[in-house]
């Protein structure tokens, strides 16, 4: 079995969906080594594109995220370009490739004269278009229910957005499958020395909530820097408020509150965290705070309960499925509640140390590997391939 897999989103500094398609990828290659499993655009090209997209450095201890900007009109033009030239190529590779499948990791799939596999991470710009740039939502509308309709199967990362796929966007049943994502291994319970390196590294203080995560409109962060304004100025002072991840889309109102208020008020600002600090990140917090309106899976919550943390999280559907009984939950917007639950934090750690256990033992269920075995089990059934039958063709 040779399959096309599309790893563009995990060119960029990786967030979520990025993560996700490399380490599914990873699993798959590890797992199935009598198939082919090629990651598209290919190793060379990869690399000159992820040097190209390298985050910019920031001064340690940075309290500011950088200033929004508008692109040039060059800047729009040579995107259109490179989106049209990148389209050329994949289409050149999927037909030329001699591949039995294609998989699509990040929604939207071009139309290939291949079976096609499409993983559907979550529905927001269909449920919610007003928190999405009206150019995206454009760019769904014409292709996402056509590039849906003539996928093979759909791949969904959790029971929540399943639903959705099938009273949404109208699929039969046998065309959708659940896969959870899983959690990297180097998520694990830190040493005190791994801890004490991010925290020289990243200039933390000894005690510190936080937040992980792209900063757009369904995150909900501005009821997280709300509640947490409203704080004693003592608690504010033992236990600052950390944001690690990218400002985002439409994500204007939320640097006006951090600038405004929340930074002089124990609000720092991390920006990306590389990957090789994120464990470390966790695990010398005193909780996570996940606020999110909507979720199609949520996988800070459950890595920083890899690291041994506690993760207090929103009632969003996807969210609450994931973490189970293992996180208090909370209204995503009861800013009292949100408020309450970090001066608890703060107050009265012992408090939540049951969740610490629980939240162990439920990130446990999340692996790569599983993954890739529901995913590979997809592949055989699209393409009509029994494991029998695909061992003595990679053996021929």
């Amino acid at each position: 079995m040779r399959v096309l897999f599309n790893g563009a989103s995990a060119i960029r500094p990786k967030t979520g969906v990025g993560h996700t398609t490399a380490n599914l990828h990873r699993a798959l290659a590890a797992g199935f080594p009598g198939d082919a499993f090629w990651l598209y655009p290919g190793e060379q090209i990869r690399r000159a594109a992820a040097r190209a997209f390298r985050p910019a450095a920031r001064a340690t201890g940075s309290v500011s995220p950088p200033k929004p900007g508008t692109p040039s009109l060059v800047k729009r033009l040579a995107l259109r370009a490179a989106r049209t030239g990148y389209a050329a190529h994949f289409h050149a590779a999927a037909r030329f490739g001699g591949f039995d499948l294609y998989h699509e990791p990040n929604l939207v799939p071009f139309r290939v004269p291949l079976p096609t596999v499409v993983t559907v991470h979550d529905l927001s710009v269909i449920l919610f278009p007003e928190w999405h740039p009206a150019d995206r939502v454009k760019r769904y509308e014409q292709a996402f229910a056509r590039g849906i309709e003539a996928a093979a199967h759909v791949l969904v990362d959790s029971h929540a957005v399943r639903s959705e796929a099938l009273r949404v966007l109208g699929l039969s049943p046998g065309r959708v499958t659940t896969v959870a994502c899983g959690i990297d291994p180097n998520f694990r319970p830190q040493s005190p020395d791994e801890v004490r390196a991010v925290r020289e590294r990243l200039s933390l203080p000894p005690r510190y909530l936080l937040y992980v995560g792209t900063v757009e409109p369904r995150k909900n962060l501005t009821t997280l820097l709300r509640a947490y304004c409203d704080l004693p100025d003592a608690l504010r002072a033992a236990c600052p408020l950390i944001l690690g991840g990218t400002w985002g889309w439409k994500s204007e109102p939320e640097r006006e509150l951090f600038e405004s208020e929340a930074r002089h008020r124990g609000v720092r600002y991390l920006g990306y965290v590389a990957d090789a600090d994120l464990p470390g990140l966790y695990a010398g917090a005193d909780a996570l705070f996940y606020p999110s309106h909507y979720e199609g899976f949520g996988l800070p919550p459950v890595e920083m309960m890899a690291c041994g943390g506690v993760s207090v999280v929103s009632t969003a559907a996807a969210v609450r499925e994931v973490v189970g009984n293992a996180s208090p939950l909370l209204e995503p917007t009861d800013l009292p509640a949100w408020r309450d639950a970090m001066k608890r934090a703060i107050t009265d750690p012992d408090s939540l140390a049951a969740y610490r256990k629980l939240g162990t033992a439920n990130a446990n269920r999340f692996t790569w590997e599983n993954a890739a075995r529901q995913t590979h089990a997809v592949y055989r059934s699209v393409l009509g391939v029994a494991p029998a039958e695909r061992s003595a063709r990679a053996a021929a």
